[in-house]
């Protein structure tokens, strides 16, 4: 057997990429492939988007870009470029967003798993449909899943953060 030399091999770098995420520029040093959801996690160090199903699935990954919101661990960083990724952590800087209102107001969270996924998704909801009828919440809502079956107080809860955001 002939072995190489390690001298020989020339190491690849991960090229850097500069990316905004709740309004602040973060520089990552990662696979173009990796899944915007495992930079958030392990490499920005926001944990608040979860780790769900890994297939884009159940939602609880669900975060913005550029204002809509989508399943981020099937998106790979390399397809972000310059757009604007808003996380748990940016939707409000002191919690008070009206869907993080309504959510405590009507205490919808069980287990709290999906809560993330599901308040991003209903707050990108309300932006593109400030008075949804049920069918738009059921709708837009399908694409996250809660294990706990709370989507009667998850629906209530987005009427509600309607009529607040809409006075």
């Amino acid at each position: 057997m002939h072995l190489i030399p390690l001298r020989s091999f020339k190491f690849l770098t991960m090229p850097k990429m500069n990316l905004t995420v709740n309004g602040k520029i973060h520089q990552v040093d990662v696979d173009p492939a990796t899944p915007v959801l495992w930079v958030l996690r392990d490499h920005v160090n926001l944990i608040g988007t979860k780790y769900g199903c890994g297939v884009g699935s159940c939602g609880a990954c669900t975060i913005h870009l550029n204002g809509r919101s989508l399943k981020s661990c099937q998106l790979p960083v390399s397809a972000v470029g310059t757009q604007e990724i808003t996380t748990i952590e940016g939707l409000s800087e002191n919690g008070d967003h009206p869907v993080q209102k309504a959510w405590l107001e009507l205490d919808v969270a069980q287990c709290g798993y999906c809560q993330t996924g599901q308040i991003m998704a209903a707050a990108s909801l309300l932006k593109t449909k400030p008075s949804p009828t049920d069918e738009d919440i059921e709708n837009f809502m399908s694409g996250n899943i809660c294990r706990c079956g709370t989507y009667i107080r998850i629906k209530e809860a987005i009427k509600t953060a309607a009529k607040s955001s809409n006075k």
